[in-house]
């Protein structure tokens, strides 16, 4: 949730000084916290250069000892972020919190998710990442040609973040103004023209702008719901029975029995085959034995046909002379059926040894064969590597990984693989027909090494490459353009420092080479978002609100309207760069410049709905805005924003009442 106006606490404890540690002190400094920090033993090489100014106070010890979380001034602190390599450590440090500050914000570094579910019940404001698979999806990301940059699920909808170039071709080319692409489920986020830079921030974009070959749109869309309607239930009897009757076709049956042999090993075969052959000689045997002895009740010769297909030939013959009488050919058929009932078992035998076999040697079972062309060539499969292989997997993207050492049993058992010598394995996995190489080390100078080597091969291959050191990342930037540079623990720690703060954030993209979180936030009394409408909040942090769900109400309202007023209990998630999300913490509300001057009301009606309308938009008192009305042609001394007048004046000839927009 947004922080409460009033509080004045801004200081904050980092435990654990790794890779991730210190980008969350540099973040949390950009938000100018103050920032004390523990770590188990002195650092002798910072990954960002100028951080030990940054620390307030650094402490040295065991972050799971009571004296060393007071000496790093836990009992003042709003937050502690617990970001050690050790989850067990994280998870023993957060109770000692626990216990020292009860009103203390828990971030911590744990990927144990039935456990974290039960850690935040019993500890309470409480949240945990894991700081691997945060950033896992943008490299996936990074690594496609396609128009997605980012995708999440709310409220069991599928969201997607789309970047799409406009060629003449588009369906929008010169139709449109940017502003008509937004609609009920989607939302502009940039829209860029030919040879200009990205925009850093949301709304950098003219509402009035004509859509035009070259351009670049960004958006964000709301998809089906994900839920597997289940089949419509059957109306009737009748109806049932004839769905039955339908499915039990001829046809039907015959193309099950058709996929089902094709689909079925050599064993199962014969299996099936002599299962369909024992069943007719048993019901031959019964009914053979039946009509050879009339005195002999129907079970009796069931059982006799039962005892003779399970080998039980000496227990019906095996005395030296006959009790009763049987024809020469009822004993042969006896000994037939005995036989085979023998065969049968030992096929069955068979069958149960070959799924016990494939189930006991399955780790042993071949990997998949490197991809011919259009694949993606994953280097390193580290924590990091491996969560980004399952999100291609997902993605349906073909795939190779090429690792140092062989893989747990198990682990990405259906990616092809390549093991040995990284720098000896590009000739292995078809470079040159690649289509996207990622290089995810955790050495990133050998990752700048691989990276170059690979584009060498393949120069029209996506390249996404994995770094630490900011500075080095910058310099890599620079120099190697065609190159998707991306820190790992970067893009995590801003995450880390944002949840820190109270917010919940459910997932980042990077959008226009800068992260972006999906953030949520339950309003209170004196939150910085309360009594606002979404205009306000959008324009004047520079956020993008895609879901609000009124207080009360079970059902969300996804990309809601900006006229919609927040209240006390109210949900909203919205889409926020660093920079925004410090703006609703401080509570930095930039204001509106643009005035609306309304010329004429074509009647009376025109006239009272007008004034409605607006009351509604801009938020302003309803008599102020029939006072208006009441005096045209004349100006709302009321201050918009320049999209919210856009859209007044949008909705006003809706209404038969002219307006312009006045500049600032």
């Amino acid at each position: 949730m947004g922080q409460n106006a009033t509080t004045n606490a801004n200081s904050f404890l980092v435990c654990g000084l790794g890779h991730l540690g210190q980008y969350c002190v540099s973040v949390l400094k950009e938000f100018g916290a103050k920032v004390n920090a523990i770590d188990i033993a002195n650092i002798q090489k910072w990954e960002i250069p100028d951080l030990p100014d940054l620390v307030e106070k650094l402490v040295i010890g065991d972050c799971r000892q009571l004296k060393i979380l007071e000496q790093g001034g836990i009992r003042q602190c709003r937050a502690i972020l617990i970001v050690t390599s050790d989850e067990r450590v994280n998870i023993a440090a957060a109770f000692a919190a626990r216990s020292l500050n009860p009103d203390v914000r828990l971030v911590i570094r744990s990927a144990q998710e039935n456990l974290n579910e039960l850690l935040s019940e019993n500890l309470g404001n409480f949240v945990a990442f894991e700081a691997t698979q945060l950033p896992a999806k943008s490299f996936a990301l990074a690594a496609l040609s396609s128009e997605t940059r980012g995708f999440f699920t709310l409220e069991n909808r599928f969201l997607r973040v789309v970047r799409v170039h406009i060629d003449v071709s588009h369906r929008w080319n010169s139709r449109r103004q940017v502003d008509e692409i937004n609609n009920a489920n989607r939302r502009i986020l940039a829209h860029t023209r030919a040879g200009k830079p990205l925009p850093k921030a949301f709304y950098q974009w003219q509402p009035d702008a004509r859509i035009l070959p070259g351009d670049t749109i960004a958006y964000i869309e709301a998809k089906e719901n994900l839920v597997t309607h289940s089949a419509r239930p059957v109306k009737s009897i009748r109806q049932f029975w004839a769905t039955v009757i339908t499915q039990m076709r001829w046809q039907n049956l015959q193309q099950r029995l058709t996929e089902l042999w094709e689909e079925s090993s050599q064993t199962r075969r014969v299996a099936f085959v002599g299962g369909i052959f024992m069943v007719s000689l048993f019901l031959c045997g019964t009914l053979l034995y039946k009509l050879q002895y009339p005195n002999i009740s129907l079970q009796d010769a069931l059982n006799v046909a039962l005892v003779l297909s399970l080998g039980g030939y000496d227990n019906l013959f095996g005395q030296l002379q006959l009790s009763f009488a049987i024809p020469w050919w009822l004993h042969l058929f006896s000994i037939s059926l005995t036989v085979a009932g023998t065969v049968f078992v030992g096929i069955l035998y068979a069958l149960m040894t070959e799924r016990v076999l494939a189930a006991r040697f399955q780790f042993s079972r071949r990997r998949p064969p490197v991809p011919k062309a259009d694949h993606v060539v994953l280097i390193g499969l580290g924590r990091v590597g491996q969560r980004v292989a399952q999100l291609l997997q997902e993605l349906k993207q073909p795939l190779v990984g090429v690792h140092a050492t062989e893989l747990e049993p198990g682990v990405l058992s259906q990616m092809p693989l390549i093991v040995g010598n990284i720098r000896n394995c590009l000739s292995r996995v078809n470079i040159t027909t690649a289509k996207s190489v990622i290089v995810v080390t955790d050495d990133e100078v050998a990752n700048l090494e691989i990276g170059l080597r690979a584009h060498a091969a393949n120069p029209t291959a996506n390249l996404v490459i994995r770094t630490f050191d900011p500075r080095f990342s910058e310099n890599v930037a620079r120099l190697l353009p065609y190159a998707r540079v991306l820190g790992a623990y970067a893009l995590a720690a801003e995450a880390f420092a944002a949840a820190a703060f109270g917010e919940n954030i459910l997932n980042l993209f990077s959008l226009n080479k800068q992260t972006t979180l999906v953030t949520e936030y339950q309003i209170e009394t004196d939150d910085t978002l309360n009594d606002k409408l979404l205009a306000e909040i959008a324009y004047g942090y520079g956020v993008v609100p895609i879901l609000h769900t009124k207080v009360g109400h079970q059902s969300p309202k996804f990309m809601p309207s900006d006229d919609i007023k927040l209240a006390v209990g109210d949900r909203l998630v919205v889409l926020a760069t660093i920079e925004g999300l410090q703006r609703v913490e401080r509570g930095t509300l930039t204001t509106g410049q643009w005035f609306v001057r309304v010329e004429k009301a074509n009647s009376s009606e025109a006239a009272f709905e007008g004034a409605a309308v607006i009351s509604r938009v801009s938020g302003c008192d309803m008599q102020l805005a029939r006072t208006l009305m009441n005096q045209l042609p004349a100006t709302l001394q009321h201050p918009l924003y320049k999209h919210q007048a856009h859209r007044l004046v949008s909705e006003l000839s809706k209404s038969q009442v002219i307006a312009h927009i006045i500049s600032p």
